[in-house]
């Protein structure tokens, strides 16, 4: 394990639906840099994560909801995908509001496949670059988006990804964002 990411916050936020390897394969990137995580979702106790949208896959112990957390708690928001998981997200005000308020840190948020939905949501796409799964992406672009077909972009603070395939590159770039976000802008 490195310690490039030691005392680093980061938010996962999930519900029922959630893609589990597209929150489990970041959560491990992190935690390998030295990082710690949270799942917030929309209700307590566990949420039911899916593989490949349809088949079970398990449950994921949910560390605080939607409604009790706060940008200011984290130093990073990562949005993973699912089509059933960002659907609900988008429609709770909680979840929206978080995400919007992520964004207007300036926090690193970084969005999977399908997570970029409650990004369209917040009302915070418009004017940025970014990638997805395929079938958001008029809904991106709906919302004033430039939708790329590359394996990760970078926007700013924004870092997403088309999907469970590009998990290995997303992960990298992911850890080194948060790297360069902990770095001070004047040495």
């Amino acid at each position: 394990m490195t310690a490039e990411l030691h005392g680093t916050r980061v938010a996962l936020l999930a519900t029922d639906g959630v893609e589990r390897i597209e929150l489990e394969q970041p959560r491990g990137a992190l935690h390998g840099a030295g990082a710690r995580t949270e799942v917030i979702a929309l209700h307590t106790g566990e949420i039911n994560a899916r593989q490949m949208d349809i088949d079970p896959a398990g449950t994921l112990t949910v560390d605080r909801t939607a409604a009790e957390a706060s940008a200011d708690d984290y130093d990073a928001l990562l949005l993973p995908g699912g089509a059933m998981n960002p659907d609900q997200l988008r429609t709770d005000p909680d979840a929206v509001g978080f995400a919007r308020e992520f964004m207007r840190t300036g926090k690193p948020v970084a969005a999977i496949c399908h997570g970029p939905l409650t990004l369209v949501e917040a009302e915070v796409v418009r004017g940025r670059r970014l990638t997805s799964w395929p079938s958001i992406r008029t809904d991106l672009r709906n919302a004033g988006a430039e939708v790329v077909e590359e394996e990760v972009v970078i926007d700013g603070n924004l870092v997403t990804t088309r999907g469970p395939d590009d998990l290995p590159a997303f992960c990298a770039a992911l850890v080194a964002q948060l790297a360069r976000a902990r770095t001070p802008q004047f040495a």
